[in-house]
C-alpha cells in the first residue's frame, strides 16, 4: 500500500489554482541528484528539472530551472536577468530566502515570487518533473501550467 503523501506548499498552491499534477516519490536514503532521481523514476535526465536560485551583486534573486543533466550558463543567466554578473546563492541562505532546503527546492511556493526562467528544452515535453517542495518528492506537470503559475520565461540557459 502506498504511503499517504503529505501535501507540500507547492502542491497546495497547485491545488488552489486547479492545476493538474502527479506526485512521484523517490527514496531519500541514497543519492538525490537529479540524474539519480531520473534513473529511479525511469525517466530521461533531461526531463527532470532542477531548480537553482541565484543572486546578483545588488542582492537581486533569480530562479532558473534546467534539465538535471545540464549546467546553468551563468553568463547567459546574467544576460537574461539584465544584470552584469550572477552567481549561485549560498546553500546556507537557501532555506531562509525560499523556505526550501537544498535538494527539495521547488520553483512553486517559495516565500516570495522571484523572476523565474526555465530552459526552453522543457517545451519539448508534454510534462516535466520539478521538485515537489521536499526531498523525496517530484511533481510531474505540464511546462505551460508552470508558466501560468509562475509567469516563467523560457530561454536557452544551459552550457
Amino acid at each position: 500500500m502506498a504511503s499517504k503523501i503529505t501535501k507540500t506548499n507547492a502542491m497546495r498552491l497547485l491545488d488552489k489554482e486547479h492545476i493538474d499534477y502527479i506526485v512521484r516519490e523517490y527514496p531519500i536514503d541514497g543519492p538525490i541528484a537529479a540524474v539519480d532521481v531520473a534513473a529511479y523514476l525511469e525517466q530521461p535526465a533531461d526531463r527532470i528539472f532542477k531548480t537553482l536560485v541565484t543572486t546578483d551583486n545588488n542582492h537581486g534573486y533569480y530562479v532558473f530551472c534546467l534539465p538535471g543533466d545540464h549546467e546553468l550558463d551563468l553568463k547567459k543567466a546574467a544576460t537574461i536577468a539584465g544584470v552584469k554578473k550572477i552567481e549561485m546563492l549560498k546553500q546556507k541562505d537557501l532555506l531562509g530566502l525560499t523556505g526550501y532546503v537544498h535538494g527539495g527546492c521547488s520553483p512553486i511556493g517559495m516565500k516570495k515570487i522571484f523572476p523565474t526562467v526555465m530552459d526552453s528544452s522543457a517545451l519539448n515535453w508534454e510534462t516535466i518533473y520539478v521538485s515537489g517542495g521536499k526531498i523525496g518528492v517530484q511533481i510531474e506537470i505540464a511546462p505551460k501550467d508552470l508558466e501560468k503559475m509562475l509567469d516563467i520565461k523560457f530561454e536557452q540557459i544551459t552550457k
